[in-house]
């Protein structure tokens, strides 16, 4: 079975950094980018970041380049989203993805995860 798990999400306050991992079963995450989407209540889900399977090519959103980093250890099947500088416009549901083929996108994702939630106070 296809799966996707998230972790990492919490409370913290702004300012603060919280790490995302997300752990993959070997079909999803084999050959393929992955990304990480969000969404907040009320809000349509949205892109962050993109990682390609190699690990060299990555492209954020702009309201978080400079703050957040993708990264991933083929080895390990997993990825993650460093994150820093969290603003209270942050909190969201956060959940990854894996793409359709290796080169990262913003669009064309196979599997998701169930998501983990990150709150930022003020």
């Amino acid at each position: 079975q296809v799966q996707l798990v998230e972790s990492g999400g919490g409370l913290v306050q702004a300012g603060g950094s919280l790490r995302l991992s997300c752990a993959a079963s070997g079909r999803t995450f084999s050959g393929r980018a992955m990304g990480w989407f969000r969404q907040a209540p009320g809000k349509e889900r949205e892109f962050v970041a993109t990682i390609s399977w190699s690990g060299g090519i990555t492209t954020y959103a702009e309201h978080v380049k400079g703050r957040f980093t993708i990264s991933r250890v083929n080895a390990n099947n997993t990825v993650y989203l460093q994150m820093n500088s969290l603003k209270p416009e942050d909190t969201a549901v956060y959940y990854c993805a894996a793409a359709a083929t290796g080169i990262p996108t913003k669009y064309r994702y196979d599997y998701w995860g169930q998501g983990t939630q990150v709150t930022v106070s003020s």
